[in-house]
């Protein structure tokens, strides 16, 4: 397990502080609906109360949804002209990770599908509507990650080779009828699990693998999120970024990467656009325009939904995939044995990328296919999506309309071949 070391130790009360700072901004908000959505407000003759009512609305919902954990909201499936049940169930259940299965009752088979959620400080539910898109024609298999903090520190260390062998055992798991869709952050390793596979386990390959907007190749496209890679050092980020759990949680003790933390990197890049978000929507609420699921809402309560992510995972993910590049130079080893890429001879793989996207750029998803010399060309395809930014990829209206007819005619191609 990785040793964290430094000057300040750091200080089991780091992270209880920041919980506690959150707490504290979720009762305010919450004193401020309560105290000014008393009546006696109504006889004012200003927009004041009605003003700050609404602030303490907006607030208390944002800072109370930080810490939980969203549902998939998943019950039922409308396929032709027949309503399927939907269970959601753990096929596999690992210390830091479940392997769900969206089982459809009274249905055929369809195409089997993996679907790799990132873990990169957003819940699985993140990928709710590509789910959604796929089950009508594909049975859904999603990588369900743990938040850190509710993992006791007995479960042992998490890093970048444990996350790539549990995507190995998901796909033996499953059999070689799968077809694998990685999200952002897993693209390179659920390309390296395919290339030990191939070594270690052909028979068990998937038959097909889609890539979506992943830094296989940090330095072929700069991005902000590249760039501030190359910064910062290790020790700047062990200092910065690293707190240990605090007390009431399963994992009191872990080293971790707080979702809070990663959050507020998330706003800082789009600031503006969120700032500008927040204040249309306290003017609805105040105007009475609001609802409890309208589009601010459903928005924001996935994306301020966050999770800790183990510290080794974190740091190994900078330092081997953007610093070093392992992945890129094709030099990634899992306990000792190389993921060569070469290997990958079986395997279909599909590249798709977001032409606007501005954290994992055009470019960087691609580099996949030039390390795969062993792999026909023909076995090979990339699409880049007009105007689409990184969410829009594999959630948006972009990839609902265009590049999910593309997937899957892609895994259709090599579906039992």
């Amino acid at each position: 397990m990785l040793s964290f070391s430094g000057k300040r130790m750091y200080a089991f009360g780091m992270y209880d502080h920041m919980e506690s700072a959150r707490l504290t901004c979720e009762g305010f908000g919450a004193a401020a609906k309560t105290f000014w959505s008393y009546p006696v407000f109504g006889a004012a003759m200003t927009p004041i109360p009605a003003a700050l009512s609404a602030w303490g609305r907006v607030a208390e919902r944002s800072f109370s949804r930080m810490v939980e954990r969203p549902d998939w909201g998943m019950e039922t499936l409308i396929s032709g002209e027949r309503e399927f049940l939907i269970d959601v169930r753990p096929e596999l259940s690992k210390p830091f990770c479940d392997l769900l299965k969206f089982h459809v009752r009274e249905r055929e088979p369809h195409r089997q599908v993996l679907l790799v959620a990132p873990m990169s400080g957003h819940y699985a539910t993140l990928l709710r509507k590509t789910v959604a898109s796929l089950l009508p024609d594909c049975d859904v298999f999603v990588t369900d990650w743990h938040n850190a903090r509710d993992i006791p520190v007995s479960a042992g260390k998490f890093d970048v080779e444990d996350f790539t062998k549990y995507l190995v055992e998901f796909i033996r798991f499953l059999g070689q009828d799968t077809h694998v869709i990685a999200v952002c952050q897993p693209a390179p390793l659920a390309l390296a699990a395919t290339a030990l596979l191939a070594k270690n386990f052909p028979s068990s390959q998937p038959r097909s693998l889609t890539l979506i907007g992943g830094p296989v190749d940090p330095d072929a496209a700069s991005t902000e999120v590249t760039d501030f890679g190359k910064r910062v050092t290790m020790g700047q980020l062990e200092h910065l970024a690293v707190q240990r759990v605090g007390v009431g949680y399963a994992g009191v003790g872990r080293f971790v990467y707080p979702g809070l933390v990663q959050l507020g990197s998330f706003i800082s890049m789009n600031l503006q656009t969120h700032l500008e978000g927040f204040i249309s929507q306290i003017i609805r609420t105040a105007k009475g325009q609001a609802a409890d699921h309208d589009r601010h809402n459903v928005f924001y309560d996935e994306y301020l939904a966050v999770m800790d992510l183990t510290a080794e995972f974190y740091l190994s993910t900078v330092r081997r995939i953007f610093k070093s590049r392992e992945i890129a130079r094709n030099e990634f080893y899992v306990d000792g044995q190389k993921a060569d890429f070469s290997l990958i001879t079986e395997t279909a793989v599909k590249v798709v990328e977001g032409a606007d996207d501005d954290i994992s750029a055009p470019g960087q998803c691609a580099a996949a296919l030039d390390l795969l010399t062993g792999l026909p060309e023909i076995m090979k395809a990339r699409h880049v999506e007009p105007g689409a930014g990184h969410y829009g990829i594999f959630a948006g209206k972009p990839w609902r309309m265009n590049i999910r007819p593309l997937v899957l005619d892609f895994i259709d191609r090599y579906n039992g071949a």
